[in-house]
């Protein structure tokens, strides 16, 4: 990784996100620009050891090292905590090569909150506002049914799964059937084909803004979860 770090800028009236262009996962929020950019670079490090094995990521050591190339109005998601808008670029068609960091990537960041959510296991997460009251089964239960979601909005339907209440048995029976079928449909969608079992949405995401949304959803689980996790 070298020169400056292409960054574009979400803002909405409440909330604003920085993300960083060539790399999933790495956004950060805060309530103005400025903020924005320097939560990233705070984060820096610690997106480091979630991708440091599958691509050239050296942290930024100052805000400098930014390039905002894009600036978006952000709208109710924004200001919710999501960054919600795709870059002008995420439309982009893809290479195989592309393809392949972004789905190195995505795995990367799905390691990252496994080994979080193993470690955190029988582990009483701190009560407040970094996460509410959700316990880690409530927080691995959401981001499944997130990319679920998510998987619809590329373009697929999910598979039907049971009520499994634990977070190690929701991660075992349903992670890995979802995850394949999340990297098919990537692999269907950036060959410009459609999915089996297309679904009809509104406006489907990209194959680059669906694996930037879902590797940031991720990553801002699991340091939730290292977060909110108490000692002993």
């Amino acid at each position: 990784m070298s020169g400056r770090i292409p960054v574009y800028v979400e803002a909405g009236a409440k909330k604003t996100f920085a993300s960083a262009l060539d790399w999933p996962g790495w956004s950060r929020g805060a309530k103005d620009e400025d903020g924005a950019l320097r939560a990233l670079l705070a984060y820096g490090p610690r997106y480091g050891r979630v991708v440091s094995k599958v691509a050239d990521f050296r942290p930024p050591a100052d805000v400098s090292a930014f390039e905002i190339v894009e600036r978006l109005k952000g709208d109710a998601s924004t200001d919710f905590g999501i960054p919600s808008q795709p870059a002008r670029s995420d439309g982009e068609d893809l290479t195989t090569a592309e393809l392949d960091r972004l789905e190195a990537i995505l795995r990367a960041c799905w390691s990252a909150f496994d080994g979080v959510a193993r470690d955190a296991d029988g582990v009483e997460l701190r009560k407040g506002p970094r996460g509410g009251g959700r316990d880690l089964a409530k927080v691995v239960e959401h981001v499944v049914g997130a990319e679920e979601a998510y998987l619809r909005q590329l373009g697929a339907r999910p598979g039907v799964r049971g009520d499994a209440s634990a977070a190690a048995a929701l991660a075992a029976e349903v992670w890995p059937a979802l995850r394949e079928t999340i990297l098919a449909t990537l692999n269907v969608r950036a060959r410009g084909n459609e999915p089996e079992h297309a679904t009809k949405v509104k406006k489907r995401w990209s194959p680059r803004y669906f694996v930037r949304r879902t590797a940031w959803h991720v990553l801002d689980h699991a340091w939730e979860i290292e977060d909110r996790a108490l000692p002993g």
